[in-house]
């Protein structure tokens, strides 16, 4: 795996260098910064606590010698600071959703994520092991991608582009994603051509489990070997 901080000299979007001559893009997308927020930032789940703090304070510091103004003034002051909050999360996962792309090839990921640092992340087909498909009802979901071998990337370089609470071995995560099925489709049709024939045999997509993995032992490699 590579990365690099050099999105302002892409060669082009979500590419820091061209591509190898006969290796082509198959698909390219940005997480809706709306799911990541609610995912990664927990937006919804803030949005409800901070609500039922304000309702407590009203319950339990509401003075009636003081009067309806100043006991609505000191409600408005803590709900101006949650609303400032909640604001500033969810800017951040607007630039964030807007600063990332995605981009699957015939050979590779490239993960280019980042607001003020910008990495891109290469991970080669043939070094992901098993990718796990989060569905949710309106057709959006998450691809957490299961890497083969020691090499791994560190969480904090990952998040919010991480698998959750896998820490001890991150897994890269395209998250957010519009339509999952049709990328998850298009990435185990891309995962089993780069295995060949005989790998492909041994593969399986269980629609139940949402899961793509290869059943059989994965071949080692080394570190040089997933850099290319």
């Amino acid at each position: 795996m590579k990365s690099n901080h050099e999105h302002e000299f892409e060669a082009a979007p979500g590419l820091p260098e061209p591509l190898p001559a006969g290796e082509h893009i198959l698909w390219q997308g940005s997480p809706d910064w709306r799911m990541l927020g609610n995912d990664a930032f927990h937006l919804k789940t803030l949005s409800i606590y901070f609500a039922l703090m304000v309702g407590l304070q009203a319950v339990m510091s509401w003075e009636p010698a003081l009067g309806i103004t100043k006991n609505l003034l000191s409600l408005l002051t803590s709900t101006l600071l949650a609303a400032v909050a909640l604001g500033l999360l969810a800017l951040t996962a607007w630039f964030s959703a807007r600063t990332t792309l995605y981009t699957i090839t015939d050979k590779r990921i490239i993960m280019r994520v980042g607001i003020v640092l910008t990495l891109t992340f290469n991970l080669p087909l043939s070094r992901i092991d098993a990718a796990q498909i989060k569905n949710s009802k309106d057709g959006k979901g998450d691809i957490a991608l299961d890497l083969q071998g020691p090499d791994r990337i560190a969480y904090l370089h990952l998040w919010p582009h991480a698998r959750p609470w896998h820490l001890k071995q991150p897994q890269p995560m395209l998250r957010a994603l519009p339509e999952v099925a049709q990328v998850a489709s298009l990435l185990h049709a891309s995962w089993k051509n780069v295995r060949g024939n005989a790998d492909s045999q041994n593969m399986n997509m269980n629609p139940d489990a949402n899961t793509l993995r290869a059943e059989r032992k994965p071949v080692a490699m080394s570190s040089t070997a997933m850099a290319q």
